[in-house]
């Protein structure tokens, strides 16, 4: 038996040999790694061969949700995916929201694990717990929304969830992510590329089924709470109102906008790609998650040079804004709003594929790349045109495109001419919009994150700095978190801040939470309140060190499978980039990372976790303490 909020069912999914059958666990499994992130590296580190090929049928792709997915309480219908990555070669990890996980607990399971590869395009069918692996052969080579609208008509259901790649996952472009929603994304780390690669077009759930909590009375009281509080909650409301792209403006004022591909942290033209400007002129509405009350999802409709922007694909958020606006000097919120449908329609990351303009930008700005190789395209910063043209490229594997869906750390191999030197990767993955230059820690976690740079693998600086946020301090003293450092520092305690918080929202990712709503800064809910949530939900009698716990063993797990691969300490790097100081004349003008600063805060890192200081990677003691012992390193 396990608890009513979950099914007990994982399905697998053979497509070679066009088999489907269900596993169901024991309670002590699901209690062990969540669902998530956490069931779904599990099963990467269980079948995916030493070695394999990212985009090769050995690798594995698994779809998990979590305990409290479907149930009515905010921040809940998240779809965590994790396989090889093709980008990194190290684990692949990525969360989405919408309305597929949810609907995809109703349907009557918890995860899926899907092998081997299709032998022509196929996509699969589920429906209150049966599986079925139909053709898509007529699906091929559609963009997303022309995909959703067949499979809904073809199953005679408009209440059908779909979760898709686009023609770029289809062409195995490495920055490929998955979709629901059309506008929903599980971008990072290129699984819309493994997907591709299993000739797996779409997953279309439907269900009919309850997930119900064990202390539903608990669970309502929390939900209303959250629900009331979110007008005094000054970050959540502007989350609300303005949505992600509300952090321009922030982001600009302490020189922390990525510019001109991370030469500069501040941004002229900031103003016209601001959340606030978006707000006034081409917000058509605010969609939400489901059974979540933030509804900070954005919906516009414009036009770009006569290219209409439709609502069906949402809205630019921040980071999108930041990689296909300011990272390329481009201050034109129309043609972002485009550039970001292209990306929905055809299934790219937002966050790489601007990373990757922009690094072409200042490639093509420096001589590395000339109009012969962009095909006459002028590739210089602020010539938007050129901007939503390259996502194009990209997107359809086209011209200079081919080059650049490889991702920018395989580009400048393949350009040279010291490219390498404009990269702004991490484990070959393209930074997001948090700068390390204005956030210290941000460089280290972008370095030692096992996926990849990723913003929302710990919490942010400022809610350990200076004078302290009101909400978050209450919040970091019950993780022990007691002594505030000085803006701007990397110290011993600002490290031990990163491992703690780290623990934590890698439990978020393992639980299948949303960070915007659970978390340890500014959020609806703090740790202690996400540990009542999930007991309502379960019914364990789960601790505040048992989440810390699950987080820490799916890092850890995550650690394991690169030490696997060869990663060693000697790959948590950060490019040469972010050892040059940052030009202009704003609050982080010339300010840059020493060798020294980062490797002793690795030193510092690794230690605090437990692991071998040499390699960076996990000792057989820490993982058997973690009763992971069965991991062979």
């Amino acid at each position: 038996m396990v608890p009513k909020c979950y099914n007990g069912r994982i399905l697998h999914v053979d497509l070679t040999e066009g088999k489907t059958w269900v596993e169901t666990p024991p309670e002590s499994f699901y209690r062990k790694y969540g669902g998530g992130s956490g069931m779904g590296v599990y099963y990467v580190l269980k079948e995916v061969p030493k070695g394999a090929d990212p985009l090769g049928p050995e690798n594995v792709l698994t779809v998990f949700v979590g305990p409290a997915t479907g149930l009515p309480i905010s921040g809940q219908s998240r779809v965590v995916v994790n396989a090889k990555s093709p980008l990194t070669g190290a684990i692949g990890d990525s969360q989405g929201g919408g309305f597929f996980p949810a609907e995809m607990k109703f349907a009557g399971y918890d995860g899926i694990v899907i092998r081997g590869r299709a032998p022509k395009p196929v996509y699969l069918w589920i429906k209150d717990g049966e599986a079925e692996i139909r053709d898509a052969t007529h699906l091929w080579g559609k963009i997303t929304g022309d995909v959703e609208d067949l499979i809904r008509k073809e199953l005679g259901d408009d209440k059908v969830q779909v979760l898709q790649i686009g023609p770029a996952g289809e062409k195995m472009v490495r920055i490929a992510n998955i979709l629901n929603m059309v506008n929903r994304a599980n971008g990072r780390t290129g699984m819309g590329a493994v997907m591709g690669s299993k000739n797996l077009r779409a997953i279309a759930v439907r269900g009919t089924g309850k997930i119900s909590a064990a202390d539903p009375e608990a669970l309502q009281r929390l939900f209303r709470a959250g629900t009331e509080r979110i007008p005094q909650n000054p970050a959540v409301h502007f989350l609300h109102v303005h949505g992600t792209t509300g952090d321009v403006s922030g982001q600009h004022a302490v020189g922390g906008l990525p510019t001109h591909n991370f030469n500069e942290g501040q941004f002229a033209g900031y103003q016209s790609i601001s959340g606030e400007r978006m707000t006034e002129t081409i917000l058509k509405d605010r969609d939400t998650c489901f059974s979540c009350t933030v509804r900070c999802k954005r919906v516009v409709e414009t036009e770009y040079k006569g290219r209409h922007v439709s609502p069906r694909y949402g809205g630019p958020e921040y980071e999108t804004t930041a990689a296909l606006g300011s990272y390329c000097g481009v201050a034109d919120m129309n043609a972002v709003a485009l550039a970001n449908q292209i990306c929905n329609q055809y299934g790219l990351d937002t966050i790489s594929c601007g990373a990757i303009v922009a690094f072409a930008m200042e490639c093509f700005e420096h001589g590395a790349l000339t109009l012969e190789d962009t095909g006459g395209l002028e590739l210089r910063f602020g010539n938007a045109d050129a901007m939503v043209k390259a996502v194009e490229m990209i997107a359809k594997r086209e011209g200079l495109g081919k080059v650049l869906a490889e991702g920018s750390a395989r580009a400048a191999k393949i350009i040279g001419k010291n490219a390498e030197d404009f990269l702004i990767t991490f484990r070959g993955q393209e930074a997001p919009a948090h700068m390390p230059q204005a956030k210290r820690l941000m460089g280290l976690i972008y370095a030692v994150n096992p996926f990849g740079a990723d913003h929302m693998s710990s919490e942010h600086d400022p809610f350990y700095e200076g004078g302290g946020d009101p909400l978050a301090m209450p919040r970091l003293n019950v993780l022990g978190l007691t002594a505030l450092q000085p803006a701007g520092s990397l110290t011993d305690e600002k490290v031990r801040f990163l491992v703690t918080t780290q623990k934590v929202y890698a439990a978020m990712d393992t639980y299948a939470l949303c960070s915007f709503v659970y978390g340890v800064g500014w959020q609806l809910y703090g740790p202690d309140e996400t540990v009542e949530m999930l007991r309502a939900a379960t019914g364990w009698d789960i601790t505040l060190n048992e989440l810390l716990e699950v987080g820490e063993r799916r890092i850890n797990m995550m650690r394991a499978f690169n030490a696997r691969e060869g990663f060693t300490r000697e790959k948590d790097a950060l490019p040469i980039k972010f050892f040059m100081p940052l030009k202009g004349d704003g609050p982080t003008a010339g300010v840059h990372y020493t060798h020294e600063q980062i490797e002793h805060a690795k030193d510092v890192y690794y230690r605090l976790c437990g692991w071998d200081p040499g390699t960076g990677n996990p000792t057989p003691q820490k993982l058997a303490a973690l009763g992971l012992d069965w991991i062979e390193l």
